[in-house]
């Protein structure tokens, strides 16, 4: 039976920005080996998969690289919530719900935005584990680390922007990602990111929601704000509603679909 999938363009109001995700919505369960060849097949940074749960309170959501399933992820459960309600799989007032490795997450719409509700996932310091700094070439202010990914601070955007790291280097470090970061230079923003993640699959991530539950607290201590509005400035770059609430944290985007399909296999 054939199965309908999306690929959904999220953090972004217009198609071919922002952080494609192919959206698949299943019967029934399948194998973890099916979803990661599907996912391989699509080879974008996440394929989400759904499946309504019996008793209607939600959907169980799992998330796939091309190369490993990932406990968390932003762009792709907000790319879920915008197919659900597109495709009238949610009613347009209804909340979407699910249930994924990282607990229930949720999902509203608010307007042409969509709000996404995720745990908090703050970093401590940490040393710079061998291979780091070599591979990304360049002075850093601070480095943390959180429960998936290293945090690298850095002295401006300039600098950012121009950062070409040495991806095999990356892929030696024993972590999700390494999220990069620094003040804006533009008024508009409060920070600027770029995410890293060849050990995942992915060379840059282009909007990375999840590392936004690290980067909403770190910018908290220097900015003393809750509220952010941010930029990763990847090649396709995105734009965020960031707010740290306690030890939950509230990611506002927007979502466009750019085609559907069915898998046949």
């Amino acid at each position: 039976m054939p199965i309908p999938i999306a690929q959904v363009d999220a953090f972004t109001s217009e198609a071919f920005g922002g952080n494609p995700a192919a959206v698949c919505v299943l019967p029934a369960p399948r194998e973890a080996d099916w979803m990661q060849r599907v996912a391989r097949e699509m080879n974008l940074s996440e394929t989400a998969f759904l499946v309504r749960r019996p008793d209607e309170l939600g959907f169980d959501l799992r998330w796939f690289t091309p190369a490993v399933e990932v406990d968390l992820c932003g762009h792709a459960t907000l790319a879920s919530a915008h197919a659900l309600w597109e495709a009238g799989d949610l009613a347009p007032e209804a909340a979407a719900r699910f249930h994924t490795r990282s607990g229930l997450l949720t999902a509203v719409r608010r307007g042409d935005w969509i709000d996404v509700d995720f745990p908090a996932k703050p970093e401590s310091p940490a040393a710079p584990p061998d291979g780091l700094l070599d591979a990304l070439g360049i002075e850093v202010r601070y480095v943390g680390r959180n429960a998936f990914d290293y945090l690298v601070e850095v002295d401006s955007e300039h600098q950012l922007r121009h950062l070409v790291p040495d991806h095999g280097r990356l892929r030696t470090i024993a972590a999700r990602g390494i999220m990069v970061t620094a003040r804006s230079e533009d008024p508009a923003y409060d920070f600027v990111s770029r995410f890293f993640a060849p050990g995942s699959g992915i060379d840059e991530d282009p909007v990375t929601g999840s590392a936004h539950c690290c980067l909403a607290a770190f910018w908290h201590t220097r900015l003393n704000k809750t509220r952010f509005l941010a930029r990763q400035i990847s090649p396709r770059g995105g734009v965020l509603q960031v707010e740290l609430q306690g030890d939950r944290v509230r990611l506002g985007g927007q979502a466009v679909t750019v085609f559907r399909g069915e898998l046949l296999a």
